[in-house]
């Protein structure tokens, strides 16, 4: 913080429907770094409850120029002058009887510091902000956090830190687990998306970074501009560290680590089917694991923007926010009225890229009583090397394999694909899924020795007349059903571990968990597959695919990275079939009522 620090608060009773206060200031006990936070509350209310956002995405910065196109496609119940990306809407929330709080992250905005994404400062001075709101005069103390993606992800880490005042969370697509969910999928690391979400996020709102209102980024910092130097000294690159540690017991992911047991407040996880990249598994392993009383799943599809904003979903919003910070239970979130589990049933072909698509109004809901559903019958479907993909278990004695290669990218649509026989009757999948495939990679002419195999699997929907059945994906796209990911060398499962489960295996991550990956060894590997929910009808299929890079869907979710050399992954990678190769997915199988 070379500059002198500023303090110039704005208060503004007139201008808007509620009190506008810009430029609070937090002096931090946890952070040399300051925190500066608007604050929006409604007129003539003494007290009332509060709802909170701790982000990178700048306080300051209106909706329409953040993302104009993602605005524009908003609920109008939710667009006013300050509107922001992600965060509940000032207007019609105060209209509701809650005051808002939005705070810059250190670093970023109008907070001075080092900026240090997702980070242990991050949630110690998400904490302090916490507190600080539950003690202002015109708080009632019962503090809440509503929010979506990074404004979702942060509450999972700062709700475990159990902050006074904290009295309820809704993590609106927010992922749980900043290695697995995040950043190295099966180990594999995400580089293209970090690099793209730090450019564009985080980089264009530092603090101190020249020219942000002549940009229409948002107000230029109150202290004015740092150099180019005093900016980088103060960034803290996700791109750049994950790039530099690649296991949970490295520094860097392990200061990042916390307990979802140790989330006590009352939880309304919200995930999307959609959202098969970066949030889906957290809001469901956020669910499972949180210590809760009151904890409720519920499950929407769309893009990752717009449900948020929904009439539907504002309405199950201010229910559960009544119910825990205003002691209003209209709904019966208390008393067994609300069922644990609301899940969207994914059926029949949509168009993807419609408004109603991307809000998610276009299937039916049904309650459950838990997850994962109690009835659910685990059906190993079987890989043949005629490339089906039965419930039949095969009865090959012989050896064979199917080859593909390996560091394929998107467009090289390279894979080996096996299918399903269409369905006769009805066949809904909701749950977990896991593959068991047997790989090995050997070297090619004149090639390097192969050390490592990256494992990418997808799992397709197929319509009867042969056209593919898509889904909406995260920004929009189609994407299929599900994905997964596994790094061979990472290979290792803790059986012992207490959240072990056969159709979710668990892995540490260990720097001690690597094992050698030979030239023409064949390995046994349990992929993880994340979670879906979709339902076949007569006529349609699935297919299941296997490939050394992504496929397609993944969008800017891919895995290219300097990590995936020839050097390391090169060569040509096979599947292998026999008695004592048997390859398999575990179908989660939901019987007809």
């Amino acid at each position: 913080m070379p500059n002198p620090i500023r303090d110039l608060l704005v208060i503004d009773h007139d201008s808007f429907p509620y009190i506008y206060e810009e430029n609070h200031t937090v002096k931090l006990q946890s952070n040399p770094g300051l925190v500066r936070l608007n604050v929006y509350r409604p007129k003539n209310v003494p007290r009332c409850p509060v709802l909170v956002t701790y982000g990178p995405y700048g306080k300051d910065i209106p909706y329409k120029d953040f993302l104009a196109h993602s605005f524009d496609d908003v609920n109008p119940l939710h667009k006013s002058t300050h509107s922001a990306f992600e965060v509940p809407d000032p207007t019609f929330w105060t209209n509701e009887g809650y005051a808002l709080v939005r705070a810059d992250e250190v670093g970023l905005g109008q907070s001075p510091g080092v900026c240090d994404t997702m980070s242990k400062s991050t949630s110690e001075a998400f904490a302090e902000v916490i507190e600080w709101a539950a003690d202002q005069p015109w708080s009632t103390g019962k503090i809440g956090l509503l929010g979506i993606s990074y404004f979702a992800g942060t509450q999972w880490r700062v709700a475990a830190r159990r902050p006074r005042g904290l009295a309820a969370i809704i993590p609106y697509e927010g992922m749980a687990d900043y290695y697995r969910d995040r950043c190295r999928h099966g180990g594999i690391l995400t580089a293209p998306f970090l690099k793209f979400w730090m450019e564009r996020q985080v980089r264009s709102n530092l603090y101190g970074l020249p020219g942000k209102a002549e940009r229409n980024w948002g107000p230029d910092t109150l202290e004015g501009d740092l150099s180019a130097e005093e900016i980088q000294a103060n960034l803290r690159d996700q791109g750049v560290e994950n790039a530099n540690a690649f296991f949970r017991d490295d520094e860097y992911y392990a200061s990042r680590e916390y307990s979802l047991e140790d989330i006590e407040v009352p939880l309304l996880s919200v995930g999307n089917w959609g959202n098969i990249v970066v949030h889906l598994r957290g809001n469901i392993e956020g669910f499972m694991h949180a210590g809760s009383r009151y904890k409720f799943l519920r499950m929407v599809a769309g893009r990752h923007d717009l449900p948020f904003y929904s009439d539907e979903e504002v309405a199950v919003q201010k229910s559960f926010l009544s119910a825990f910070l205003k002691g209003d239970d209209y709904a019966g979130w208390t008393t067994g009225n609300v069922p644990a589990v609301d899940l969207i049933v994914r059926k029949g072909q949509i168009q993807v890229d419609s408004l109603a698509a991307a809000t998610g109004n276009v299937y039916s809901r049904r309650a459950e009583n838990e997850w994962p559903l109690a009835r659910t019958v685990y059906t190993k479907y079987y890989l043949h090397p005629d490339k089906t993909w039965t419930p039949v278990e095969p009865k090959q004695q012989q050896h064979d394999r199917l080859s593909y290669r390996a560091l394929t990218v998107p467009d090289d649509n390279e894979y080996v694909r096996f299918e399903t026989a269409p369905v006769e009757h009805e066949l809904e999948i909701t749950g977990h899924i896991v593959a068991r495939v047997h790989v090995s990679v050997t070297l090619t002419l004149a090639g390097p020795v192969p050390k490592d195999i990256d494992i990418f699997v997808t799992i397709r929907h197929w319509a009867a007349d042969g056209s593919e059945i898509f889904y909406t994906g995260s920004i929009g796209n189609p994407v299929p059903v599900s994905k997964g990911w596994q790094r061979v060398s990472l290979r290792r499962v803790n059986r012992e571990h207490p959240r072990h489960r056969e159709w979710r295996p668990h892995r540490d991550y260990f720097s001690t968990d690597v094992l050698p990956v030979l030239p023409g060894e064949i390995y046994g590997v349990d992929v993880e597959v994340w979670p879906t929910n979709l339902v076949l009808c007569p006529g349609e299929r699935l297919s299941f695919e296997i490939s050394g890079g992504d496929t397609q869907g993944v969008g800017i979710f891919s895995h290219e990275s300097t990590e995936r050399t020839q050097e390391r992954f090169g060569g040509m990678n096979h599947i292998h079939f026999g008695p004592d190769h048997v390859n398999y997915v575990v179908l989660p199988v939901i019987p007809q009522k």
